[in-house]
């Protein structure tokens, strides 16, 4: 999805013949790590709390550039955060710098796919995991756990958590033939850290 026009791409697996993938990437495959828990969204932990201050950081950098379009932080142009980011107090800054560099790993990660280069899709994956736990400062201790785990796992080359981080899964790419190896490492890690 394009924040900045909303507008989807779609990729349709099945139909990319040999022709369209990139020569080189080599096999792999996606593993996703269920925690277990299954709750809502706990309250306690503020999710809610992270969109305000989203809102509170585009406002901020939108204000010091002059600006008075709505306080989303899509409308922020990067160069505005880079030169303004100094205004917003510890917090806001940490959830703009999620937003700003997630949309960076984003665009480089279009790219090393486009190259077949998976270490370094890997690499971005594991970073945008990292900033939503430093920066976005979500996920409960189950899935950051499991986050950690899937990382040391064989094979693995990037993780993340699969939306908020509060409960579900965790993703991995992983090569393809340590798959199952993968797999059976974080399901022991998993359950003796539990």
């Amino acid at each position: 999805m394009d924040c900045k026009t909303a507008s989807p791409s779609y990729v349709y697996f099945s139909e990319l013949s040999k022709s369209q993938q990139p020569q080189g990437r080599p096999p792999f495959k996606i593993l996703l790590a269920f925690s277990g828990l299954q709750h809502n969204l706990p309250k306690s932990r503020g999710y809610n709390m992270r969109v305000f201050e989203c809102k509170e950081a585009a406002r901020a950098l939108l204000c010091a550039s002059g600006s008075e379009d709505a306080p989303i932080l899509r409308k922020v142009d990067p160069g505005v955060y880079e030169a303004q980011k100094c205004i917003l107090d510890e917090n806001l800054a940490k959830r703009a710098e999620h937003y700003f560099s997630e949309m960076k790993r984003v665009v480089k990660g279009r790219e090393a796919w486009a190259r077949g280069d998976l270490q370094e899709l890997g690499q971005l994956i594991s970073a945008s995991g990292r900033s939503s736990i430093v920066n976005y400062e979500c996920g409960s201790k189950e899935m950051i756990q499991l986050y950690e785990i899937l990382l040391k796992a064989p094979g693995v080359l990037g993780a993340r958590f699969s939306g908020a981080g509060f409960r579900g899964c965790c993703l991995a790419i992983v090569e393809s033939d340590r798959a199952e190896e993968a797999a059976a490492y974080v399901g022991a890690e998993y359950e003796r850290s539990q």
